[in-house]
Protein backbone atom coordinates (compact mmCIF):
# COMPACT_ATOMS: atom_id res chain seq x y z
CA UNK A 1 0.00 0.00 0.00
CA UNK A 2 1.23 3.46 -0.51
CA UNK A 3 1.67 6.00 1.83
CA UNK A 4 -0.51 8.66 -0.03
CA UNK A 5 -3.00 5.80 0.13
CA UNK A 6 -2.17 4.89 4.04
CA UNK A 7 -2.77 9.21 4.62
CA UNK A 8 -6.16 9.17 3.16
CA UNK A 9 -6.92 6.15 5.06
CA UNK A 10 -6.23 8.02 8.04
CA UNK A 11 -7.43 10.97 6.95
CA UNK A 12 -10.86 9.35 5.85
CA UNK A 13 -11.17 7.85 9.92
CA UNK A 14 -10.99 11.07 11.28
CA UNK A 15 -13.15 12.89 9.04
CA UNK A 16 -15.78 9.75 9.91
CA UNK A 17 -14.82 10.55 13.36
CA UNK A 18 -15.55 14.06 13.66
CA UNK A 19 -18.94 13.04 10.98
CA UNK A 20 -19.98 11.13 13.73
CA UNK A 21 -19.47 13.32 16.64
CA UNK A 22 -20.96 16.85 15.02
CA UNK A 23 -19.47 19.96 16.06
CA UNK A 24 -16.04 18.57 17.12
CA UNK A 25 -12.85 21.11 17.20
CA UNK A 26 -10.83 20.70 13.82
CA UNK A 27 -7.87 20.53 16.72
CA UNK A 28 -9.16 17.58 18.03
CA UNK A 29 -9.92 15.71 14.82
CA UNK A 30 -6.16 16.46 14.06
CA UNK A 31 -5.41 15.36 17.66
CA UNK A 32 -6.77 11.96 16.65
CA UNK A 33 -5.27 11.33 13.07
CA UNK A 34 -1.50 12.20 14.77
CA UNK A 35 -1.79 8.65 16.38
CA UNK A 36 -0.54 7.89 12.67
CA UNK A 37 2.25 10.87 12.77
CA UNK A 38 4.96 8.50 13.09
CA UNK A 39 3.59 5.72 10.84
CA UNK A 40 2.62 8.01 8.10
CA UNK A 41 6.08 9.85 8.25
CA UNK A 42 6.70 12.58 5.67
CA UNK A 43 2.98 11.91 3.94
CA UNK A 44 1.68 12.89 7.47
CA UNK A 45 0.92 16.85 6.35
CA UNK A 46 -0.52 15.21 3.48
CA UNK A 47 -3.18 13.57 5.60
CA UNK A 48 -3.23 16.67 7.71
CA UNK A 49 -3.91 18.53 4.86
CA UNK A 50 -7.16 16.32 3.72
CA UNK A 51 -8.86 17.01 7.12
CA UNK A 52 -8.19 20.58 7.59
CA UNK A 53 -9.18 21.18 4.01
CA UNK A 54 -12.60 18.90 3.72
CA UNK A 55 -13.30 20.72 7.49
CA UNK A 56 -12.82 24.36 6.09
CA UNK A 57 -14.84 24.02 2.42
CA UNK A 58 -17.78 21.64 4.04
CA UNK A 59 -20.34 23.66 3.84
CA UNK A 60 -19.13 24.44 -0.30
CA UNK A 61 -18.38 20.60 -0.61
CA UNK A 62 -21.65 19.22 0.73
CA UNK A 63 -23.46 21.78 -1.58
CA UNK A 64 -21.77 20.56 -4.39
CA UNK A 65 -22.35 16.98 -3.54
CA UNK A 66 -25.94 17.64 -2.78
CA UNK A 67 -25.96 19.23 -6.29
CA UNK A 68 -25.03 16.43 -8.12
CA UNK A 69 -26.58 13.56 -5.91
CA UNK A 70 -29.60 12.80 -7.58
CA UNK A 71 -32.07 11.47 -5.30
CA UNK A 72 -29.77 11.96 -2.83
CA UNK A 73 -28.97 14.55 0.33
CA UNK A 74 -25.92 14.25 2.39
CA UNK A 75 -27.76 13.33 5.47
CA UNK A 76 -28.58 9.87 3.52
CA UNK A 77 -25.45 8.60 2.92
CA UNK A 78 -23.68 6.43 4.75
CA UNK A 79 -21.03 8.20 7.10
CA UNK A 80 -18.27 6.65 5.22
CA UNK A 81 -19.70 7.17 1.98
CA UNK A 82 -19.95 11.13 2.99
CA UNK A 83 -16.62 11.13 4.49
CA UNK A 84 -14.85 9.65 1.38
CA UNK A 85 -17.03 12.09 -0.99
CA UNK A 86 -15.38 14.96 1.54
CA UNK A 87 -12.58 13.87 1.44
CA UNK A 88 -12.34 13.12 -2.46
CA UNK A 89 -14.07 16.31 -3.69
CA UNK A 90 -11.76 19.06 -1.39
CA UNK A 91 -8.67 17.13 -3.48
CA UNK A 92 -10.30 17.51 -6.57
CA UNK A 93 -11.48 21.11 -6.53
CA UNK A 94 -9.74 22.54 -3.50
CA UNK A 95 -6.37 21.27 -3.34
CA UNK A 96 -3.35 23.46 -4.15
CA UNK A 97 -1.35 19.82 -4.83
CA UNK A 98 -3.11 19.32 -8.19
CA UNK A 99 -3.06 15.47 -8.24
CA UNK A 100 -4.08 14.05 -11.07
CA UNK A 101 -8.15 13.42 -10.89
CA UNK A 102 -8.32 10.05 -12.09
CA UNK A 103 -5.79 9.20 -9.10
CA UNK A 104 -8.27 10.88 -6.86
CA UNK A 105 -11.45 9.26 -8.27
CA UNK A 106 -9.23 5.89 -8.55
CA UNK A 107 -8.27 6.38 -4.92
CA UNK A 108 -11.98 7.30 -3.13
CA UNK A 109 -13.29 3.62 -5.31
CA UNK A 110 -10.28 1.93 -3.02
CA UNK A 111 -11.48 3.45 -0.01
CA UNK A 112 -14.80 2.80 -0.56
CA UNK A 113 -14.78 -1.15 -1.72
CA UNK A 114 -12.54 -1.40 1.59
CA UNK A 115 -14.51 0.21 4.27
CA UNK A 116 -18.12 1.09 3.09
CA UNK A 117 -20.97 -1.20 1.07
CA UNK A 118 -20.36 -3.60 -2.56
CA UNK A 119 -22.70 -0.63 -4.11
CA UNK A 120 -20.60 2.16 -2.83
CA UNK A 121 -18.01 2.34 -5.18
CA UNK A 122 -20.23 2.94 -7.78
CA UNK A 123 -21.88 6.03 -6.00
CA UNK A 124 -18.87 7.20 -5.55
CA UNK A 125 -17.55 6.50 -8.79
CA UNK A 126 -20.34 8.06 -10.27
CA UNK A 127 -20.72 11.14 -8.15
CA UNK A 128 -17.27 12.03 -8.67
CA UNK A 129 -16.94 11.53 -12.34
CA UNK A 130 -19.80 14.52 -12.01
CA UNK A 131 -17.77 16.32 -9.37
CA UNK A 132 -14.77 16.72 -11.94
CA UNK A 133 -15.99 19.51 -13.76
CA UNK A 134 -16.00 21.66 -10.89
CA UNK A 135 -12.10 21.37 -11.13
CA UNK A 136 -10.38 24.45 -11.84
Amino acid sequence: MSNRRLARECALQALYYADSLKDMPQEDVLDYAADYRKELGEYFPFCEELIKGSLEHLKEIDAMVSSYAKNWTIGRMSAVDRSILRMATYELVFSPEKTPVPAIIDEAIELAKKYSTENSSKFINGLLDQLKKERK
